[in-house]
């Protein structure tokens, strides 16, 4: 959709909007469809090809509407966390379907979800030793409990743990910045030893400094042999596992008890939009709460997914409508050529630094992130980022990789070019020509 389209579609909305308003005393107060009434009016999966907008709004007035607010709310974030999740190819386990015992939900951050997975972790852990040992108390178990996840993780789940009252332990990662089964499983024997209890992990694909994928086919067997609540954070790679050729990188998924991507990052949805999947009775039985005010005809028919259970806030927007917006304006096709452009740009920047000696690449190059640096002291990189971002011609963000400071090149803009991307790099060895000149003349002026 180009300026002018949208400029068309925007004034359209604003009169669907009006007439609504000016029509609305004549609309019923509560709709007259019963639970269960969308899915069978939407495909099971999202189309292949995009679809016209006039398509779209016409479905809103002729399927959303008549359940708008709700149920519609309710069932159509239920079939698109279903679409997506069949574009990952995720397992049947983690997919609602007609009667499944896993299903998705749409969750404002991933830092909400990394939070949510713990808790219901931490309760269903606590539970478990309860009834095995009633004279067990939760504050007895609560100051033994561990959690895990790699030293690449995100701070998100660090303050997941500090939240949820438990100790949280970083895994030292390998070489290539992964968490391996090795470390954990040393972590786990020492902790066992000690008298703690490990009950949850948090395997990341895709970090936020290089990113890097833990092995999930490693770590994955050992928290289900161990019987730990594995998280799998893929907050921004997880857009990528919709093309075949990097869905590999999912691999291990099944071991999983929770999964969750931000589609707002990747995959074209404005935010907020952090997709969660998980096994539904181990999070809803975490927390169930079900006053007087809240009760309603259904909610014990299986009919319904009362959302409310499902996570942290009990309001929540309709944030379905926007990804069945863009799953059929785009199609799955355009959202897969969308990864796979920005993707193929990551790897000719790449290119253009490997040909510059005064530089180099400090971590494999999978998706859209680049991490380079100058060949020098962590301070010239520092002198290179304040050169660079005082320009205000691009802006980069660092990361520490082992001690070294390190620059990253993000390829996420809807509409970047080839042209673009040379241009930044053009200014950056501007500005590396400009900060290394000035080492120079430091040095001299040292020596002299």
């Amino acid at each position: 959709m180009n300026a002018s389209e949208f400029r068309r579609r925007g004034k359209e909305m604003v009169d669907y909007v009006a007439d609504y308003l000016e029509g609305i005393e004549g609309r019923q107060v509560f709709p007259d469809v019963d639970p269960g009434y969308l899915r069978p009016l939407i495909p099971t999966t999202a189309p292949q090809e995009p679809e016209t907008f006039e398509a779209i709004i016409e479905d809103v007035e002729k399927i959303i509407m008549p359940g708008a607010a709700s149920p519609a709310c309710t069932e159509l974030e239920t079939v698109m966390m279903d679409w997506l999740g069949k574009m990952l190819q995720l397992p049947e386990a983690f997919l609602a379907g007609e009667a499944g015992e896993g299903g998705g939900v749409i969750q404002g951050t991933a830092s909400e979800a990394t939070l949510v997975a713990l808790l219901a972790a931490r309760t269903k852990v606590t539970r478990r030793l309860q009834a095995a040992s009633p004279e067990l108390t939760q504050a007895a178990i609560m100051e033994k409990l561990v959690a895990y996840a790699s030293d690449q993780a995100h701070s998100s789940v660090e303050k997941a743990g500090l939240i949820g009252g438990v100790r949280l332990k970083a895994i030292p990662s390998d070489g290539k910045f992964a968490m391996r089964a090795s470390a954990l499983q040393e972590a786990l024997e020492r902790d066992k030893a000690a008298g703690l209890i490990p009950f949850f992990v948090v395997a990341t694909l895709g970090t936020t400094s290089c990113c890097s994928f833990d092995n999930l086919l490693e770590v994955g067997p050992i928290c289900h042999k161990e019987g730990l609540w594995l998280h799998v954070d893929a907050a921004y790679a997880g857009s990528a596992f919709i093309c075949p050729e990097f869905r590999h990188l999912l691999n291990g998924v099944e071991f999983a008890d929770s999964f969750n991507f931000n589609p707002h990052k990747w995959l074209l949805v404005n935010f907020d939009c952090s997709a969660m999947w998980v096994k539904r009775t181990d999070l809803t039985g975490a927390f169930r709460l079900d006053p007087v005010y809240l009760r309603h005809s259904h909610q014990d028919s299986g009919l319904i997914t009362d959302y409310r259970h499902w996570q942290l806030p009990l309001g929540r927007r309709f944030r379905s409508l926007k990804m069945w917006f863009v799953f059929r304006m785009y199609g799955v096709k355009g959202l897969q050529a969308y990864i796979r452009k920005h993707v193929q740009l990551s790897h000719a920047f790449e290119a253009l630094v490997r040909q510059d000696t005064r530089f180099e690449i400090c971590a494999e190059v999978i998706l859209g992130l680049v991490c380079f640096r100058l060949k020098g002291s962590n301070k010239l990189n520092e002198a290179l980022l304040e050169s660079i971002n005082s320009a205000k011609k691009i802006h980069l963000v660092p990361c520490s990789l082992r001690d070294r400071f390190v620059l990253r090149f993000a390829i996420c803009s809807r509409t970047v070019e080839l042209a673009h991307v040379q241009l930044a790099w053009e200014h950056i060895q501007e500005m590396a020509a400009t900060v290394l000149r000035a080492q120079g003349e430091e040095k001299a002026e040292i020596k002299n």
